[in-house]
């Protein structure tokens, strides 16, 4: 606590008495020193209040006041006939009497830079009698956006700036500091004769000690976040078992906060003020903090609001008027988005949705076969086919309803039917029913592949059930151990047997190359608001969602940080700013950082561009992602946004925006893997050692009919 008060206090002098005449007597003698005395205008305006002041307001001796750090003296009314002037404006939104009970309390508050605004607020309105101001922090330039000092403030504490211009709007009112700011171990005594408390600081430890300081003592605590307007209010005098935070951060332990550095901070930060609930232009500014801005935004007018929102807590809570826990939000933009007319008085009810029943399928050999096939991979797992069997042929089929915008010309589920069709072959073998099988068009001209059902077997796929069957995709961050000659042979001939080719990189500087590529792909994936609401409608999030179909969120394998960010970038309007502003590059970021711990990344390449080429390359991709799981290595599909489209054209319908930088990436991507003219891509892997997933991806049984013949 700072014990010098003059600094950042008005010296109230009375000339009736000898010692304080002589302060202003030699105050007069400095040359240096102004005397401002406007007393005579003070008191016409105080004759001129409605009603009329009594005698003893009218008659109260005036004072003197001086202002060390302006060399200025001022001359006031007395503190009754002062505080009923100045808030006389108050009324009746703030009755008399609600004003004198408002002297009674004091106020606490924990940073200085929204915190001045809330100070501020409350001395404009007389909401206090008395403040308590904490920070350790000095004014900045970059603080004068938001802090209502001034240039000639910089270098001074923050919470000397507020105290003085309290002095300044109202000498009255008692203000006590702590320059050096609070920690754990000084909260407690900040507390001491505190009414109300406002976290408006920074430290995690600090704001958790404070609550629960808070609590133990009754007192409520009241927090305002600038974004979107946030007001939080924890009524531990109304509630003294109540969580802090409302719960939402759990029995932390407050020494592990201390030392957090930026990133261990934002999943709790995130969970506090809620991700998915944050401005598109806050969400898109944290994932810029440290790429292209040093820190979060605030806007003045929004801090302001802030503080605006606290004093009428404040009021509620000091007046005993209901103010309950919880937290609101009083967005400004949001609400001047939504002037309009009203909406019609009678709105049309929406038609209910059709859900299709899932067709029945009976237990014998064949449906090991039909498992098998719908146990194969497919982008986004999306699982875009029809499985159709009886006992004499099984056919999987491309299912155009689920397409899409990255799957030009259906060629990713063509490789999706081509990795179905591997394994069926792989368990028709294991069950002796392996026949001939052939490529051709379905219905509507789409791609179609049969397996009619034999007595054969084959035993390299037969020594492959298995493995197909615990086939998974692996996105944890692996080491990058190198492969083998004898482990490089042996997927090079998993692709080559069934007609493609496998470019293998194991290069460290190629590897880092791809992982650019991959990375900037992503970005552009989140950037194209087609792309983004897609990718973003495979997640699925555990218990709220089914995760027969799309991809589990716990399979992307995130850490906590990056599962919190996850909440901001699964919004439109956040890659809409980010879009704006050409920014976003730390949205490839997980890509690349997975694609750097891997041993190497394959490519298969397939001979042509035709639908049944991707079928073989989807074969080849399966019988490759099979072989490596069986040496060891986990496996994860990468798919850029290039990868199936062939012509610029198709890229434009892709992504009109970024067609051009995504033909560049792909020209580079065919470059470092050693692609050959001609050739066509059916699927980047990455390929690490790693430990296993932590789940495993789903299937939707509807996607199969079974006929009994």
């Amino acid at each position: 606590m700072n014990e010098s008060r003059g600094d950042y206090t008005a010296l109230l002098l009375d000339e009736d008495h000898s010692e304080d005449a002589a302060v202003l007597d030699r105050l007069r003698r400095d040359p240096a020193v102004v005397f401002v005395d406007r007393l005579g205008q003070q008191i016409d305006s105080l004759r001129s209040l409605v009603p009329t002041p009594g005698p003893g307001v009218l008659d109260e001796t005036p004072v003197w006041a001086y202002y060390s750090w302006r060399r200025t003296v001022v001359r006031l009314l007395g503190p009754a006939s002062f505080r009923l002037l100045r808030l006389d404006r108050n009324r009746n939104k703030i009755t008399a009497q609600e004003q004198e009970r408002l002297r009674d309390v004091t106020v606490g508050i924990v940073g200085l830079s929204v915190g001045h605004a809330v100070a501020l607020a409350l001395t404009l309105e007389g909401a206090c009698g008395g403040l308590r101001l904490a920070d350790f922090d000095t004014l900045e330039l970059s603080n004068l956006n938001r802090v209502p000092g001034t240039v000639l403030d910089l270098g001074v504490n923050k919470s000397v700036v507020a105290a003085r211009r309290i002095a300044e709007i109202d000498p009255y009112v008692t203000v006590t500091l702590w320059e050096d700011g609070l920690d754990v171990g000084s909260v407690a005594e900040f507390l001491d004769g505190t009414d109300v408390v406002i976290d408006e600081c920074d430290s995690l430890d600090v704001k958790v000690s404070l609550r629960r300081e808070a609590r133990r003592r009754g007192l409520p605590v009241l927090m305002a976040t600038s974004d979107r307007g946030l007001l939080d209010v924890e009524r531990y005098d109304l509630e003294p078992d109540r969580p802090v935070f409302h719960g939402v951060i759990g029995d932390v332990d407050v020494e592990s906060l201390a030392g957090l550095g930026s990133r261990d901070k934002i999943p709790l930060v995130l969970r506090i003020l809620d991700a998915g609930q944050l401005s598109a232009t806050m969400a898109a500014s944290l994932v810029e903090v440290d790429e292209t801005i040093s820190t979060w935004p605030q806007l003045g007018g929004e801090v302001l609001l802030g503080g605006a929102q606290v004093a009428a807590a404040v009021r509620r809570i000091g007046l005993g008027q209901p103010l309950a826990s919880g937290r609101c939000r009083m967005d400004l933009d949001e609400r001047l988005d939504s002037l309009a007319d009203p909406p019609p008085p009678h709105d049309l009810p929406e038609e209910p949705e059709d859900r299709a029943v899932p067709a029945a399928v009976s237990d014998d050999a064949v449906d090991a076969v039909v498992h098998a096939a719908s146990r194969a991979p497919s982008g986004g797992n999306v699982q875009p086919w029809t499985i159709a069997a009886d006992n004499t042929r099984l056919t999987i089929s491309v299912a155009p309803e689920y397409t899409t915008a990255m799957d030009v010309g259906y060629r990713g589920s063509c490789v999706a039917v081509g990795a179905a069709l591997h394994n069926a072959r792989i368990a028709a073998s294991a069950a002796g029913l392996l026949g001939a099988v052939t490529v051709h068009d379905g219905d509507a001209g789409l791609p179609a592949a049969t397996m009619t059902f034999g007595s054969g077997n084959d035993r390299e796929l037969t020594d492959r059930y298995e493995h197909m069957l615990d086939r998974t995709t692996n996105r944890r961050l692996g080491v990058p151990q190198p492969l083998d000659d004898t482990q490089a042979g042996l997927l090079a001939e998993a692709v080559s047997r069934e007609g493609a080719r496998l470019c293998l990189v194991t290069d460290r500087d190629d590897i880092s190359t791809i992982g650019a590529i991959l990375a900037e792909s992503d970005r552009i994936r989140f950037l194209t608001p087609t792309l983004h609401r897609e990718m973003i409608g495979e997640l699925r999030w555990p218990p709220l969602d089914s995760v027969e179909t799309g991809i589990d969120v716990r399979a992307l394998e995130l850490d906590s940080a990056e599962l919190s960010t996850l909440a901001l970038l699964r919004r439109p309007e956040v890659m809409e700013r980010l879009g704006a502003l050409d920014e976003g590059r730390a949205l490839g970021k997980s890509t690349a950082d997975r694609v750097a711990s891997s041993s190497a990344v394959a490519v298969v390449a397939i001979p042509g561009s035709t639908p049944r080429d991707y079928v073989r390359g989807g074969e080849a991709t399966e019988s490759v992602w099979i072989h490596a799981q069986a040496l060891g290595l986990a496996v994860q599909p990468i798919s850029p946004v290039f990868l199936y489209g062939v012509e610029s054209a198709e890229l434009e319908q892709v992504s009109p925006r970024y067609a051009a930088p995504l033909e560049r990436l792909r020209e580079e991507l065919f470059d470092v893997v050693g692609a050959k003219a001609g050739e066509a891509l059916a699927m980047v892997l990455r390929l690490s050692h790693a430990p296993g997933p932590s789940v495993r991806s789903e299937r939707l049984a509807d996607r199969v009919r079974r006929r009994i013949s």
